[in-house]
């Protein structure tokens, strides 16, 4: 009954006050600019890529309202490893890392190619740690669900880096530093998670419409935007100390990592925006950023 409920629940549609940011997210960036922008995505549940919630529908927005990118790079709470990888095979499989889900989602396939001499360069980009070629991974759900969105014709070469589990906050937040430069030439990077991650503690009677956020998982969610707004890094990078709702809103850092190291992409002076600002399920916030 359980698994039932959360299958009913799966499209975590947020509230109206979505679809009012989605509006007001509209024409907010330039056609053209020299630096692409930076994004950090809470992705959620994989059913976002293909039922038309309204946190997709931002994404669909993101992708006509950035400038386009000659490459995406994206950083993804799923795909955990020992060492740092990057996918250098020239058509990266769709990969359906989740089960349970309706029979549509794994029908999906997501044919962007990948590109191996933009591969190559971030391995010679990272001096923080060896960066290997990886010919056997290809694109799971933190990234094509989002990207699919963002440019539906699958026209734009996708890579993933993965995520070295066992290094520290400090390290991933390095690493995204040295991925910098690489939004100088158009590379759009994502990072891809949830600030607030806890499906151990998912509300199954939460109502499939309705945007619904335990007072610790609301509390958490604000201290967060409040560091990132304000810039205090140091204490995203020490986040175990910033009480108990947070420590309780990351029982395992996967999905927090992606955000350190789109806060490594940060440049001076440059603007954060926040949206898809909403909790769902109790446990989860779906809350993303823009980096312009």
């Amino acid at each position: 009954m359980q698994r039932r409920a959360f299958l009913q629940n799966l499209t975590w549609m947020a509230a109206a006050s979505s679809l009012s940011s989605l509006k007001a997210f509209a024409g907010l960036l330039p056609r053209q600019q020299k630096r692409m922008p930076a994004l950090f995505i809470g992705h959620g549940s994989p059913m976002n890529g293909i039922a038309l919630t309204p946190f997709a529908r931002q994404w669909m927005e993101l992708g006509r309202q950035i400038p386009r990118p000659e490459a995406v790079v994206c950083i993804s709470a799923h795909w955990l490893t020992e060492g740092t990888w990057v996918t250098a095979m020239n058509q990266p499989r769709t990969i359906h890392d989740f089960f349970g889900f309706p029979d549509e989602l794994y029908q999906v396939r997501y044919p962007a190619r990948g590109d191996e001499a933009l591969a190559r360069n971030i391995t010679t980009l990272v001096t923080k740690t060896q960066v290997g070629l990886n010919h056997d991974w290809g694109l799971d759900h933190g990234a094509w669900t989002v990207v699919r969105r963002m440019y539906p014709d699958a026209d734009i070469p996708v890579l993933q880096l993965s995520i070295d589990y066992d290094r520290p906050p400090q390290d991933h937040y390095e690493l995204g530093q040295q991925l910098a430069g690489l939004r100088n030439r158009g590379v759009l990077l994502i990072g891809s998670g949830n600030m607030v991650h806890n499906l151990r503690l998912v509300s199954w009677k939460a109502d499939a419409g309705e945007a619904f956020g335990y007072d610790w998982a609301l509390e958490a969610n604000e201290i967060f935007k409040k560091h990132i707004a304000s810039r205090n890094h140091k204490a995203l990078l020490s986040y175990e100390q910033l009480g108990p709702a947070v420590r309780r809103a990351v029982p395992t850092p996967d999905h927090y990592y992606p955000l350190l190291y789109v806060l490594g992409l940060q440049q001076d002076n440059e603007e954060v925006q926040f949206f898809n600002d909403e909790a769902v399920m109790g446990s989860v916030t779906m809350t993303s950023l823009l980096l312009t």
